[in-house]
C-alpha cells in the first residue's frame, strides 16, 4: 500500500465515517426522515472535497501493480466514498447523464477492468474482506444498527460459504460415498448457522434506522456514464452454489441464469470461478433422481434422507429472508414513506414491486413450493420422499 493510499484509507476510517454520522443525526431529527436536500450542506461539502482531494494522486500514480488485495481494496475506499455521496445526493444518477465525482470514477474504473470486478464498492468490502484494526473494520457511520448490520451479514455470508464449501466436496465422491454424509452434515449445520444468525440479526436491528439510515448507503450510482446497482448481501457465490448444486434453481433458467450474469462482476474473482464451474455440473437432486433403483441401499437411505435435510435447511433461510428481512426492513417501512421518495427505495434498480415479486419467486424456488406459474422441484422433492423408509 503506498502512502496516498494509506492517507485515503485512514480517512475512510476516521474523518469520513465522522462526518457521515454528522449527517445522519441532521436527517434523523426530521419528521421527513427520507429528506436530505437543503441539510447539512456545509458537512456535505466536506465530504466532497475532502475526498477528491485524496483521490487526485491515487489517480495520478495508478494503483494497479500493488497486487490484488491492495487493488481491491482501494476499490473499496473509491466505492465507499462515492456511495456516501450517493447517498447525501451529493450526486443523483437521475439527473446526471455521467457522474459528477469525475476523479473517483476514473480511478474505480482504472481499478475494476485491471482486476476483473464491478467498479464499486460490492458486499465484499464490507464483509468478508474488510480487514479490521484494532477490533474496528470499516463501516460509513459509527451508529450501532449499521454494526449490527454488517456483524450479521458477515456471519450469515461465511456460513452459506460453509455449507457450499460441504456440497461441492460431495461432486467428486458421488451421492454413494460414505464420507458424502459427513459432507451433507456438515451443509446442513451450515445453513442452522445461517437461520441462527438471521434470528440475532432480527432481533437487534432497528427497523426505522436500518431503513432510514444503512439502507440507502447501498443505492445505485453512477460510475462515469453507466448506473451500477447497488451491493446486495446476496453478491457472493455460495448461496447460489447451494441453489445449483442441491439442483433446487436451474442455470439455464432464465430468470435465474440472468439473475447470475448480473451479479458475477460484483463478486469476488475466485467466486465467479466456482460458480461458473457449479452451472457446468450435476446436481445432487438429478443424482438421486436417478438412483432411485438403489433405494433398498443403506447409504441411499441415510444421504438421501440427509440431502432433503438440507433441502429443507435451505429453503428455510429463504423464507426467513423474504418474510422477516425483505418485508420488516423494506416493504413495510416503505408504505410510510414519502411519495417523492418512492422511487429511490431499492438498491437493486427495479421498482419496488418489480423487485419484492422476483424475489418472492427466487424464495419459492429455493423453498420447493408449489406453483404454476415458474418452476420448482415441488414434485422432484415428494418423488424422492416417496423413496425414504421412514418417510
Amino acid at each position: 500500500m503506498t502512502a496516498h493510499s494509506q492517507a485515503f484509507e485512514q480517512w475512510i476510517r476516521t474523518d469520513f465515517c465522522d462526518l457521515n454520522t454528522e449527517l445522519e443525526h441532521l436527517y434523523w431529527q426530521q419528521e421527513d426522515k427520507a429528506n436530505v436536500e437543503g441539510i447539512g450542506s456545509e458537512l456535505k461539502q466536506q465530504l466532497e472535497d475532502q475526498g477528491r482531494s485524496l483521490i487526485l494522486p491515487l489517480l495520478d500514480e495508478g494503483n494497479t501493480d500493488n497486487g490484488f488485495d491492495n487493488a481491491f481494496d482501494l476499490l473499496g475506499n473509491v466505492g465507499l466514498y462515492m456511495a456516501a455521496c450517493r447517498r447525501h445526493e451529493i450526486t443523483e444518477p437521475s439527473r446526471e447523464q455521467s457522474s459528477p465525482l469525475i476523479e473517483a470514477s476514473a480511478l474505480a474504473m482504472h481499478i475494476g477492468a485491471s482486476i476483473g470486478v464491478t467498479p464499486r464498492f460490492a458486499t465484499a468490502h464490507l464483509t468478508t474482506h474488510n480487514k479490521a484494526q484494532n477490533g474496528v473494520y470499516k463501516k460509513f457511520t459509527h451508529l450501532e444498527d449499521e454494526k449490527v448490520f454488517i456483524d450479521y451479514n458477515t456471519k450469515g455470508i461465511l456460513a452459506y460459504k460453509r455449507a457450499a464449501d460441504a456440497l461441492i466436496k460431495i461432486q467428486p465422491l458421488g451421492i454413494s460415498h460414505p464420507i458424502t454424509a459427513d459432507l451433507l452434515l456438515a451443509a446442513k449445520q451450515g445453513l442452522k448457522d445461517v437461520i441462527e444468525s438471521n434470528k440475532l440479526l432480527f432481533n437487534k436491528l432497528d427497523t426505522d434506522r436500518f431503513f432510514n439510515c444503512v439502507r440507502p448507503y447501498y443505492k445505485p450510482y453512477r460510475v462515469g456514464k453507466e448506473i451500477y446497482r447497488g451491493a446486495n448481501a446476496g453478491d457472493f457465490a455460495g448461496i447460489n452454489v447451494i441453489d445449483l448444486q442441491l439442483g433446487l434453481c436451474f442455470a439455464n433458467e432464465p430468470s435465474y441464469s440472468q439473475m447470475l450474469v448480473d451479479k458475477f462482476l460484483y463478486m469476488m474473482p475466485e467466486d465467479q470461478l466456482i460458480l461458473r464451474e457449479c452451472m457446468r455440473s450435476t446436481s445432487l437432486m438429478e443424482d438421486f433422481l436417478h438412483a432411485q433403483d438403489c433405494q433398498q441401499q443403506s447409504w441411499y437411505q441415510q444421504n438421501l434422507g440427509l440431502f432433503l435435510d438440507v433441502c429443507k435447511a435451505h429453503g428455510k433461510t429463504a423464507i426467513q429472508h423474504h418474510n422477516q428481512l425483505v418485508e420488516r426492513y423494506i416493504s413495510k417501512p416503505s408504505a410510510g414513506i414519502a411519495q417523492q421518495h418512492m422511487d429511490k427505495i431499492t438498491a437493486s434498480g427495479p421498482p419496488l414491486h418489480v423487485l419484492l415479486d422476483e424475489l418472492e419467486k427466487l424464495r419459492d424456488r429455493r423453498a420447493a413450493h408449489q406453483r404454476d406459474d415458474i418452476r420448482t422441484r415441488y414434485a422432484d422433492i415428494q418423488t424422492l420422499k416417496s423413496t425414504l423408509v421412514d418417510k
